[in-house]
């Protein structure tokens, strides 16, 4: 497995960063020069390759002609100075793991690998964008209409990198992903695999606080309507939202603003920002949210400003295929990997993905948790465990065991 080590080294190589990570926002530069590399890697190692109309990369790899495929994958692009195993090493671990699988005579179902589109979502929202258009979550020209802070839209940008395609669907039959879990369970515990089980639940509120441009000398204090002194009650809030919970039941943070005119001597007329909540269970979501909007209403009386929520992007909790994870348990036992039960903070696609076919994710360590960032960091002998359990789980998925299992299950 050491191509596998050095085909990662040659990913990192694109968009790194002097920190050591890696910056390859959607459709930008380097996320067009990665994709281009992983094309041509696919193409070097016999896969077929097809781009659909958002940007999705599919390398195809037929072996019973007219079969579903089972798809690996995850992304290639990134957070702004982001690490460089989050979602890369799932495509390519997904890839290494096709072509093992492909030459293992039999399977029932043909195999490929997935490059989703944007699915960090920090140059364009929503995040995961592609697998959302995929699986019909968001309309096609919706998301190729998605301008971003500097109003090019996605089909100008994926056009920019020669990165759309009109390659049709492909007929999925079940879907895998290993990612580096971006949290620390594992890590405290020991383990070397995570069995995905469910999902935590996350709103993602756009938040606009309007208040009026003014003079930062010449106004009275008590005339201004200042949106920024609104927008910063507004992030304390949210933050002490959590106060209110058990420890950990609730995630919230403010991760994105802008404000107009942003000069030096204008008091904001405009703040434009993101709210990111979330919980495991929906019903403490939920009254998070109420009790932010209360909030919002006291704050517009203090700020005399005006907060209005103009979108909500949701992804909801939810489990897992149990099937999957009893198959990547018993490989994982059977490799001498440790292995445990883990939750998902994250979205990832494969949260799309199991809305629409059996999913099954696994995770490998990240160490000290860190994640959306340069100093983030998986083992090589983390990825390599990582990947022969997911060869093994695809193994035995392609050959119908995951199927199988199923009407096991049901039959007792």
């Amino acid at each position: 497995m050491s191509d596998f080590l050095d085909d990662f080294r040659t990913m990192s190589v694109f968009g790194a960063t002097p920190g050591g990570g890696v910056e390859r926002q959607a459709a930008s530069a380097a996320d067009g020069e990665n994709r281009a590399w992983f094309t041509s890697w696919l193409e070097a190692n016999g896969f077929a390759v097809r781009v659909d109309a958002i940007g999705n990369i599919f390398g195809l790899i037929e072996r019973i002609p007219g079969a579903p495929y089972v798809v690996v994958g995850s992304h290639l692009d990134s957070q702004p100075l982001a690490g460089r195993f989050d979602g890369a090493y799932g495509v390519l671990a997904g890839a290494h793991a096709v072509r093992a699988a492909a030459a293992v005579p039999g399977g029932a179902f043909n195999l490929a690998v997935v490059d989703w589109f944007n699915e960090e979502g920090s140059r364009f929202k929503p995040s995961m964008m592609g697998s959302a258009v995929f699986t019909g979550m968001l309309p096609l020209e919706t998301a190729l209409a998605t301008a971003d802070p500097s109003g090019v839209t996605v089909a100008s940008a994926l056009d920019a990198i020669d990165g759309r395609g009109d390659a049709a669907p492909i007929d999925v039959v079940a879907y895998l992903e290993i990612h580096v879990e971006q949290g620390r369970d594992l890590e405290d515990t020991g383990s070397t695999i995570g069995l995905v089980s469910t999902t935590w639940t996350a709103h993602k509120l756009e938040v606009v606080v309007t208040g009026e441009q003014s003079h930062t000398g010449a106004a009275r204090m008590a005339d201004r309507r200042d949106a920024l002194y609104g927008a910063a009650e507004l992030i304390v809030a949210v933050r002490r939202l959590v106060d209110g919970f058990e420890p950990e039941l609730l995630h919230t943070a403010v991760s994105e603003m802008y404000l107009d005119p942003n000069s030096p001597v204008a008091i904001a007329r405009e703040v434009r920002m993101l709210v990111d909540i979330r919980s495991p269970e929906r019903g403490v979501l939920e009254t998070a949210v109420e009790r932010l909007r209360a909030e919002m209403a006291v704050i517009e009386g203090r700020a005399r400003v005006d907060i209005e929520v103009r979108g909500l992007v949701e992804w909801s909790s939810g489990p897992f295929l149990e099937e999957g994870i009893v198959i990547a348990a018993a490989e994982a036992e059977r490799l001498g990997y440790s292995h445990r039960r883990s939750a998902t903070v994250a979205g990832h696609d494969a949260t799309n993905m199991k809305e629409v076919v059996p999913t099954v994710m696994l995770f490998v360590p990240s160490v000290d948790g860190i994640s959306h960032n340069e100093r983030e960091f998986t083992s090589d002998a983390d990825m390599l465990a990582g990947l022969e359990v997911l060869t093994a789980v695809l193994s035995r998925v392609a050959a119908g065991d995951l199927d199988a299992t199923r009407d096991s299950g049901r039959s007792e």
